[in-house]
Formats: C-alpha cells, sequence, structure tokens
C-alpha cells in the first residue's frame, strides 16, 4: 500500500532540489559573463529582475537563431556566454576558443566604426559644406578645393586644407587610443579590452552589471546592422550615384518605381 505521507514527502523534496538547481544554475550563469552572484537569501527577489533583463540574453534559455526549433541547431562551444550569442555558427568559426575571441574583438570594433560611419554618411547631406547637402563619397574631395572643408559648414570650427595633416592627426590620435584600448594604457594590464568599466568608463556604464550585460546586447546588435546598412551605403552608391538620403526621399516619394529591384542593374555612377 503506498502512505500518502510518504508521496508528499517525496514531493517535498523534489521541490527543494529543483528549487537549489535552478538557483545554482543562475548564479553559475552570472559568475560566467561577470554579472555578481545570487545568495540564496536574494535569489528569489532577485530571479525576475535578471530573468527579465539580462538572463533572456545569455545562458542556455536565451533567444536564439531559429527560435523555438534551435533545440538541436546550436554548437555546443556556444553556451551563451557572451552577448549577441544566438548559437548560430554553421561555418564552424567559433570552435577554436583563441580564434572565436579574436573573432568577437574583430566584430565588436568594425560595429563601432560601422555605426560611427552610417552616422558620418548621412550626416553630409543634413549639413554639407556651408550647410548644403552633399553625398558622403564626395564630401572628402572638398579638402583639395581652393577654400578647403569647413567642418559642418563652419569655418571656426575645423577648417581642413591638408590632407598630410589631417591624416597624421588620425594616425597620432586613433593610434594612441588603439594603444590604450589594447595595452590598459596607465591604468595597467590585463583590464577588458573590449568594453569600458576598467580602464575608461567616464560615464560609469558599468556601474549595474544588469545594465550593463544589457547594453552589451544593445551595442552588438546595433553594431551589426550598421555593418549591413554600410555595404548598403556603398552599392547604392555605386548604383545610383546618390547619397542613402536623396535614395530614401525619393523611394518615399514614388516606391513603385523607385526601389531596390528598378535600381538595381541601373549604371549611373561616373567617377568625376
Amino acid at each position: 500500500a503506498v502512505v500518502p505521507g510518504s508521496y508528499r514527502n517525496r514531493q517535498v523534496d523534489k521541490g527543494r532540489k529543483t528549487l537549489t538547481s535552478t538557483t545554482t544554475t543562475r548564479t553559475m550563469a552570472l559568475s560566467v559573463r561577470g554579472l555578481p552572484k545570487l545568495s540564496s537569501t536574494k535569489a528569489s527577489k532577485a530571479s525576475t529582475r535578471v530573468v527579465t533583463r539580462a538572463s533572456m540574453w545569455y545562458g542556455p534559455d536565451r533567444a536564439k537563431w531559429l527560435g523555438p526549433y534551435s533545440d538541436n541547431a546550436c554548437p555546443s562551444y556556444l553556451k551563451g556566454e557572451y552577448p549577441g550569442d544566438y548559437g548560430w555558427d554553421s561555418a564552424g568559426l567559433s570552435a577554436d576558443p583563441e580564434t572565436f575571441a579574436a573573432y568577437r574583438e574583430a566584430e565588436l570594433i568594425h560595429a563601432r566604426w560601422a555605426m560611427l560611419g552610417a552616422l558620418g554618411c548621412v550626416g553630409p547631406e543634413l549639413t554639407g559644406d556651408g550647410m548644403a547637402p552633399n553625398p558622403w563619397f564626395k564630401q572628402g574631395a572638398l579638402i583639395f578645393s581652393e577654400g578647403g572643408l569647413d567642418y559642418l559648414g563652419n569655418p571656426s570650427l575645423v577648417h581642413a586644407q591638408s590632407i598630410i595633416a589631417i591624416l597624421a592627426c588620425q594616425v597620432v590620435l586613433m593610434g594612441l587610443a588603439e594603444a590604450y584600448r589594447v595595452n590598459g594604457g596607465p591604468a595597467g594590464e590585463g583590464l577588458d579590452k573590449l568594453h569600458p568599466g576598467e580602464s575608461f568608463d567616464p560615464l560609469g556604464l558599468a556601474d549595474d552589471p544588469d545594465t550593463f550585460a544589457e547594453l552589451k546586447v544593445k551595442e552588438i546588435k546595433n553594431g551589426r546592422l550598421a555593418m549591413f546598412s554600410m555595404f548598403g551605403f556603398y552599392v547604392q552608391a555605386i548604383v545610383t550615384g546618390k547619397g542613402p538620403v536623396q535614395n530614401w526621399q525619393e523611394h518615399i516619394a514614388d516606391p513603385w518605381a523607385v526601389n531596390g529591384f528598378t535600381e538595381i542593374f541601373a549604371t549611373k555612377f561616373t567617377p568625376n
């Protein structure tokens, strides 16, 4: 005969083990990402906040590239430890840890440059030289004109007349910034080379670990979108000979006559 009391005791023990396992799993996941560990007394209070914000992008229960059909589609070495990991690596580029680290660094740096570049490609059409619209691929050539190039149309802000001087300033300033990022600068060595919080964090973005983990995801997602945008800007410039703002305006004015299908075989760009 089955004793009801014994059955209830087994169910209670099973529930305790499940709760302990869940808390341990959350603590390990947070530890891997550099987030603070949850104590047993605070786990129940903090679990809701962590799951709804940071943990939805990290760990085994994160969002994956095939959504609900991703059970057997993610390689075992992609465990959700890093921001932007959706478990997609059909080419096996992340199988080697050292190669994976190099690719992550390259992707993040390119993503940041792409975000700056996307803004820089739109800006000249909105301001231009003397506040006159000008496509981004013709803006740099203004430095060779007789009056030089006025940044934001203001000669008292930056009045560029020498490409050699501009190149020298870029090499020195960018070289110093990159050396500081890689080596830690005066702040020391062995610091995080990719994200703020140690050697460089003037805005205090890393003060709250939960918010910081979420910001990393937002950065890489926006950066990946910016890299695709930059590729689109290049193709638009070659095919139409116009900037992204003018292309957008013409498409909005007549979407059926001006779109990617009608312009794809055009060859309107002839360098002057």
